[in-house]
């Protein structure tokens, strides 16, 4: 070990010594008499004003009426200094175990010594109760504690120890090993658990419903997204002048209550306010589940039930429903009637009770567990929402995509990180690069993998956290290698910034005419091979079909002219633009700019001319009909021309590798023809606005396809 390793474990060692001996050395404080003011200790004031050093509160008198008068393994890590260090294993014991009970009136806060000493210098993990390790920075001493007592994990663990096949059956007792009745009851996630609501769907600290994709860690924004990061360490108090840099009207913690930020588009709880914070909709959210838990109570299960913060085991009988608890000969009646049903959705809402900050810490993660309780009581979700809108949506397969190869939270690699982590894109901006290969597709160079995100935030696309100005992009590579931009050139053919670049940084596809013909080079256009296959244009791609024939985004067929950028309505940049049609933060288009001239707001009714492409004798339905119908002719041509040419082929938008054969496996009797033709038909599935953005470039490409393969295109008219 270097002189210096030793220097720095040696005056690690002597703060330790002199924090215990300073802290250990106080008066042992009891209700009667807490701690005095100890001098010359660093944070010391700070410390005895905050709850962790309240020797008079629950969390640390609970068991002086006990007998014996002694804090179990079980609640001694974290209601006990000592029980702490023991978990630690800072006292010399096994670590990641509390040995011993604690001494009752040993139970004096939680002291200096707990979070400064040897172990806690140098510790990077902590195992939640789902069995999740999160490796963080200092904050992971808090998150020891702060993490609640059940998960996911027990919840089911219950459920499969009671042998419940039927979830709406009422769970009878089983025998343990000592032949004593066991009940089905509540299982309470514990007090405070805010990094269980901060982690999210990584440590499954909520019940999370099988099939449902959850947020991961809520990343907030750097420097603020760590229990540090917000709160002080010694009064615990949130650092509320610090939040006012972002957000206005923030002067105490209440009004972090009424804090919404633009990723919250949407009315999660259905009561018709977009305006309110988020701590607000949970609460909407909470009412409505609180409603159904005893609705279903009462009408499938047939006995009432009622909650009380206050009072342990919380879930009471209420068979007359009149909203108080039932009393028996020894007090209130705990609610004893349990189905795995009730259980899920009951221990949901507690989940979002005890963690009184978890508005902020983990607040889409908190709705999706609420409204996914709701819905599996058979609750009516229509005014409700889930999902955010797409740049905001963690818990979507745009960002959980990477989970499964590392729990919760997997690694992004580098070809993907720009359009799919928040910090991708900045990344790419600051310092990488694309380049065009020798083949004339293109490539990102200097940007790595980085771990999975939770969706977008402000600085990926500004460059601070308080939403100020925008990355500057110029221009704009296409997979192509051709290069643009919204705001074209100067007089000196230099490319002109423009806001809207931003977007199609990302929303340009993945394929093209150029990687196609590279990859189809020297095949004969109706032999199959068993090299070919298929190429994904990947989604979205809707710069890629404004620009048209300028970035050759979908397979543009030799000896054919096609259309350039579409300028829907003027040269000047009127509707042109992704921010003209889209709110930029909610995404959704802006339908009613639409009725300027269109006189409607459904885009899907719009024409651009009277004439009749798809030669159905319909001149009057909207340009996405006329698309649709030489779509579906070209899905038919596909059809029979597979079956001439090796074997039947079908389609599903929802499956990669979306064709398939008769077998059900991927499609492999490709001919070069086929190919091409299966990639312009997937073009205008995965830009879903493809009718808008530029309909005659769409209507160009799809009726070249099916004459490609040999389709009669007498009756179409090509733009």
């Amino acid at each position: 070990m270097s002189l210096k390793k030793i220097l720095v474990l040696t005056g690690m060692l002597l703060i330790t010594i002199a924090l215990i001996s300073a802290c250990s050395g106080n008066p042992t404080a009891t209700a009667e008499s807490p701690i005095p003011q100890i001098p010359d200790i660093p944070n010391i004031a700070d410390w005895q004003g905050s709850a962790h050093a309240d020797v008079t509160g629950e969390p640390f008198r609970h068991w002086d009426a006990d007998d014996p008068a002694e804090v179990p393994p079980t609640c001694a890590k974290c209601h006990t200094s000592a029980g702490y260090q023991d978990f630690l294993g800072a006292d010399g014991s096994e670590a990641s175990k509390v040995d011993t009970s604690v001494p009752a009136q040993e139970s004096q806060g939680i002291q200096c010594v707990a979070c400064h000493n040897a172990v806690t210098f140098s510790k990077t993990t902590v195992t939640f109760p789902s069995g999740v390790v999160v490796t963080a920075g200092d904050d992971v001493r808090c998150m020891e504690c702060h993490q609640g007592r059940e998960s996911k994990i027990s919840v089911d663990a219950q459920i499969e120890r009671f042998a419940v096949t039927d979830m709406d059956a009422i769970v009878m007792p089983i025998k343990n090993d000592a032949g004593n009745n066991v009940n089905f009851g509540f299982r309470n996630v514990h007090y405070y658990a805010a990094a269980a609501t901060l982690y999210g769907g990584i440590t499954h600290g909520g019940y999370e419903y099988d099939g449902l994709a959850y947020d991961s860690k809520n990343t907030h924004v750097k420097g603020y997204d760590s229990c540090i990061g917000c709160h002080d360490p010694h009064t615990l108090k949130v650092k509320v002048d610090q939040c006012a840099t972002c957000h206005e009207n923030v002067a105490t913690v209440e009004d972090l209550k009424s804090i919404r930020m633009v990723s919250s588009a949407w009315d999660y709880d259905g009561d018709g306010n977009v305006q309110e914070g988020m701590y607000y909709e949970i609460q909407g959210l909470q009412e409505v589940l609180y409603a159904e838990i005893q609705a279903y109570a009462t009408n499938t299960i047939g006995t009432g039930i009622v909650y009380d913060s206050e009072s342990y085991p919380y879930w009471f009988v209420d068979a007359d429903s009149d909203g108080v608890a039932d009393q028996g000969q020894d007090g209130t009646i705990g609610y004893n009637t349990w189905t795995a049903r009730l259980l899920k959705a009951a221990y949901n809402y507690q989940v979002s009770l005890k963690d009184t900050g978890a508005f902020a810490h983990g607040n889409k993660y908190i709705v999706q567990l609420l409204f996914d309780s709701i819905a599996d009581l058979g609750g009516e979700t229509d005014n409700l929402v889930r999902t955010d809108a797409a740049h905001f949506a963690g818990n979507t397969e745009p960002f959980r995509h990477w989970d499964a190869e590392d729990e919760g939270n997997g690694t992004v690699p580098a070809g993907c990180v720009k359009c799919h982590t928040a910090t991708g894109l900045p990344a790419y901006l600051n310092g990488g690069t694309t380049v065009v290969t020798s083949n004339g597709t293109t490539a990102i160079v200097g940007v790595g993998s980085m771990p999975a995100g939770n969706g977008f935030m402000c600085t990926t696309c500004h460059t601070d956290a308080g939403g100020g100005d925008r990355y500057q992009v110029n221009s704009v590579i296409f997979p192509s290698g051709k290069t643009v931009s919204f705001g074209g050139q100067d007089a000196d053919g230099n490319f002109l910034p423009d806001d809207s670049n931003l977007c199609i940084s990302c929303h340009q596809g993945r394929e093209s005419t150029t990687s196609m013909n590279n990859a189809l080079r020297g095949k004969d256009p109706d032999t199959v091979d068993a090299k070919i296959r298929f190429k994904n244009i990947h989604y979205f791609a809707a710069g890629a079909t404004i620009f048209g024939s300028d970035v050759q985004g979908a397979y543009l067929f030799e000896g054919k002219e096609y259309v350039s950028q579409n300028m829907h309505a003027s040269p000047e940049g009127k509707m042109n633009e992704c921010k003209d049609c889209h709110d930029v933060h909610a995404l959704e288009p802006k339908v009613e700019s639409c009725q300027t001239c269109h006189d409607t707001t459904d885009p899907t009714t719009i024409r651009v001319s009277d004439v009749d492409y798809d030669g159905d004798g319909n001149v009057t339905e909207g340009i996405k009909g006329e698309i649709d119908t030489i779509a579906e002719a070209l899905y038919a041509e596909m059809q029979k021309y597979a079956e001439s040419h090796g074997g039947a082929i079908t389609y599903d938008s929802h499956a990669y590798p979306y064709f398939f054969g008769a077998d059900g496996k991927s499609y492999a009797t490709w001919t070069p023809n086929l190919v091409k033709a299966a990639f312009n038909y997937q073009y205008i599935h995965t830009d879903p606005g493809a009718y808008i953005h530029n309909p005659k470039f769409v209507i160009q490409f799809l009726i070249d396809s099916i004459e490609s393969l040999g389709g009669d295109v007498s009756a179409y008219t090509r733009p």
